[in-house]
């Protein structure tokens, strides 16, 4: 069976001092592809430079990047981030726009720090847009937002919400906008019942796999090996087996590589 782990941060210092191991562990449970995502601008060089490092090790050999501004870090963004982010996109024609999208699970935020989310939102998938590339979307508490942006500004171009939490309702909206639904680490707590229930009613062409590691997991730092678990149980949730999962979210991987 082959994987593709379409979250996992590979340029995080909790994977990147034990990366050749880690990478070792993932070949070995049939994960031989990755998509690396960024957060914010101070992790740009480093996410392209996994790329740089391929050649050294062939382990390396099969990464895609994305590179964006994560929620989190939208406080801190200003026009220039903006100019600095297409830059950076046109000068790696295979690089995805992501992490990007919108946090609304901290109900202290204040209207205006919404908004900002929003805006740098738009502004990351205008971009995306404009160029012609695939996002990677964190929602969490914002799919009606992320939705409405989504139109507003006219993206067209797919991609992943990643690390999906929210329902079987929720994913169809987004499945609609011909996004994929990150199906990962939360099948490994056996109390999120929330996304089994989601995984049951989604469509074969409508899902992929992620881990979203070195995060997710509270007792272990998650690696990119355990996809192999989250098939096995995606693939009980569903009542197929787990080479039926890998040949599934392969074919779906692929269609979002494809340029």
């Amino acid at each position: 069976m082959n994987f593709t782990d379409t979250h996992c941060h590979l340029a995080d210092a909790a994977l990147r001092e034990n990366l050749t191991h880690i990478l070792t562990a993932a070949r070995e449970a049939g994960v031989g592809r990755f998509i690396v995502p960024a957060t914010r601008p101070q992790d740009w060089q480093d996410v392209t430079d996994l790329v740089q490092r391929s050649s050294e090790n062939p382990l390396l050999g099969n990464i895609h990047i994305a590179l964006g501004i994560h929620p989190w870090f939208s406080d801190d963004v200003s026009e220039p981030d903006f100019r600095h982010l297409e830059q950076a996109l046109k000068a790696r024609p295979t690089a995805w726009v992501g992490e990007i999208g919108l946090d609304f699970y901290d109900k202290t935020q204040t209207p205006p720090q919404r908004e900002w989310q929003i805006q740098v939102f738009s502004r990351q998938l205008a971009i995306a847009q404009t160029l012609r590339r695939r996002v990677i979307i964190h929602n969490l508490k914002a799919t009606a937002d992320i939705t409405a942006a989504v139109k507003q500004t006219g993206f067209a171009q797919g991609g992943i919400v990643h690390a999906f939490s929210g329902s079987a309702e929720e994913a169809r909206m987004l499945t609609k906008l011909g996004f994929k639904i990150g199906i990962g680490s939360l099948l490994l707590n056996p109390n999120a019942r929330k996304i089994r229930e989601t995984l049951k009613t989604l469509n074969d062409t409508d899902f992929v796999l992620e881990t979203d590691s070195p995060f997710m997991l509270k007792k272990e730092i998650n690696t990119p090996a355990n996809i192999l678990r989250i098939a096995e149980i995606a693939a009980q949730i569903r009542g197929v087996g787990a080479a039926d999962i890998a040949a599934i979210t392969e074919r779906n991987a692929d269609s979002l590589l494809r340029p």
